[in-house]
C-alpha cells in the first residue's frame, strides 16, 4: 500500500529569499518534499512588511506573518501563533526550526493548543548581541516544558545530543540525529585557483560568525601576500559595519562583501573551488555545512576552535586556531595554510536527499506512535 502524502507545516523565523543555514535547511527539505508529492507549507515572519504575505517557491507554499519589533531578530509574531492554533487541524505535523527566537515558543504553544504533533530542530548558534547569549540558560529553562511535550527533538550534529540533553535536562531518548545535507560535493567542479589568490570567509553576516576577525587579520596577511583578495561570502545585518571596517583598515579595494542566492549552488561550488583558503571564525556552529562543502571540494579550511568547528579539526578535515587569536597570529595561520601543499580530503558528506528521507521516516514514526496512543 502506498503511504499517503504528508502535510508538513514548517515554522521558521526566516525563509527564502533570506539566506542562512536554517533558511537553506528548510528550503532544501521542503522543496524535496514537494517534489515527492507531499504538501509542505512554511509559516515564517517578515519584520517590515516588504515581502508578500502569501507566496510559493518550487511547490512550497509560504505564509509570512508580521514580526515585531521591526528590524530585530526577536521575531515576536502573535499572528503566527494564532494561525497555527486555528489551522493546526489542516496538517499532520509541525516541524519547528531554530529554538533561539520567539517563533519557537509561539509555534510550539500554538501546536499544543491545536493538538498538532510537533518536532523541533535546534539549529543552535551564537549571537551578535552578548546579552542574548547570556540569557540562553534562562531561555532554555522557559522552553523546557514545551520541548518536553515535543514528539522528537532533532540534532543535526552528534555532539548536540549530549549538549542539549545535559544543558536543558531533557531525556536522551527524546532525541534523534538527522544530519544536514550537502549538494555541492556531488557536482563535478573543475575550477582553477583564482589569480590573484582568493580567501573566502563564509557565513551569514552576523558579528558572531567572525568575519570581522578575518578582516582585522587581512592587513597583516597582505604584508606577505600583497596580491591576495578577501571575499566575505554571506548576507545579513552586519554588512554595513564590515564595509566600514574594511574602509577604516584601508583594504576596501581588496575586499568584496556579499552573498549568493540559495538556488545558485553551482556558483557557490565554483567560488569555493577557486579559493586558496576558506575560513570560518564563528563563535558557535553545530554542523558547519559550508565548511564541509569547502573541504569536500579540496579547499584548505581554517576554523575557530569552538563547538562543531572543533570536531572538524579533530577529524583532520580542517585546521583550528583559538577564537581569540590576535590578528597577527590569525594572519600567520592563514598564510601557512595557503602555502601548504594541497591534498584533497577523503570525506563523504550526507546529501539533502538523505536528510529529507531521514526526516520523512521520522515524521511517519511520530504519526504512527500518535495514532497508536490515540487508539489505545
Amino acid at each position: 500500500m502506498t503511504a499517503r502524502p504528508l502535510r508538513i507545516l514548517f515554522a521558521t523565523p526566516r525563509f527564502y529569499p533570506a539566506q542562512g543555514g536554517v533558511e537553506n535547511h528548510v528550503y532544501q527539505v521542503a522543496r524535496r518534499l514537494a517534489q515527492q508529492g507531499h504538501e509542505p507549507v512554511v509559516y515564517t515572519t517578515d519584520d517590515d512588511g516588504a515581502l508578500a504575505p502569501h507566496d510559493s517557491v518550487e511547490g512550497v507554499r509560504i505564509r509570512r506573518f508580521r514580526a515585531y519589533p521591526a528590524r530585530s531578530d526577536l521575531f515576536l509574531s502573535p499572528q503566527l501563533h494564532a494561525a497555527i492554533q486555528a489551522e493546526g487541524a489542516h496538517f499532520d505535523l509541525l516541524h519547528v526550526q531554530n529554538y533561539l527566537t520567539l517563533v519557537s515558543p509561539a509555534a510550539m504553544h500554538g501546536a499544543k493548543r491545536a493538538r498538532l504533533p510537533y518536532v523541533v530542530t535546534f539549529h543552535g548558534g551564537g549571537h551578535s548581541q552578548s546579552w542574548r547569549s547570556s540569557v540562553r540558560g534562562l531561555q532554555g529553562r522557559v522552553l523546557r516544558p514545551l520541548l518536553l511535550h515535543a514528539d522528537r527533538l532533532i540534532a543535526t550534529a552528534r555532539f548536540e545530543v549530549d549538549y542539549y540533553s545535559q544543558r536543558l535536562k531533557l531525556p536522551r531518548d527524546k532525541f534523534a540525529y538527522v544530519s544536514n545535507g550537502c549538494d555541492i560535493a556531488v557536482r563535478t567542479v573543475d575550477v582553477p585557483l583564482a589569480d590573484p589568490p582568493l580567501i573566502v570567509s563564509i557565513g551569514r553576516l552576523e558579528k558572531f560568525k567572525g568575519h570581522h576577525r578575518v578582516l582585522k587579520a587581512f592587513p597583516a596577511l597582505l604584508t606577505q601576500e600583497p596580491r591576495a583578495r578577501l571575499l566575505l561570502l554571506g548576507d545579513g545585518p552586519f554588512r554595513h559595519e564590515l564595509e566600514a571596517m574594511a574602509r577604516g583598515l584601508g583594504v576596501a579595494d581588496k575586499v568584496v562583501i556579499g552573498g549568493l542566492p540559495l538556488a545558485e549552488r553551482q556558483r557557490m561550488a565554483e567560488t569555493l573551488s577557486s579559493a586558496s583558503l576558506v575560513t570560518l571564525m564563528s563563535e558557535f556552529e553545530t554542523q558547519p555545512m559550508a565548511a564541509l562543502e569547502a573541504i569536500a571540494l579540496g579547499r584548505p579550511v581554517l576554523v575557530a576552535d569552538t563547538s562543531g568547528l572543533s570536531e572538524l579539526a579533530q577529524h583532520g578535515y580542517a585546521h583550528a586556531v583559538p577564537l581569540d587569536a590576535q590578528p597577527d597570529t590569525l594572519a600567520g595561520a592563514m598564510i601557512a595554510l595557503m602555502r601548504a601543499p594541497k591534498s584533497r580530503q577523503a570525506i563523504q558528506l550526507p546529501t539533502w536527499d538523505e536528510c529529507t528521507e531521514g526526516l520523512i521516516a521520522l515524521y511517519r514514526d511520530v504519526l504512527a506512535r500518535n495514532k497508536t496512543r490515540g487508539s489505545a
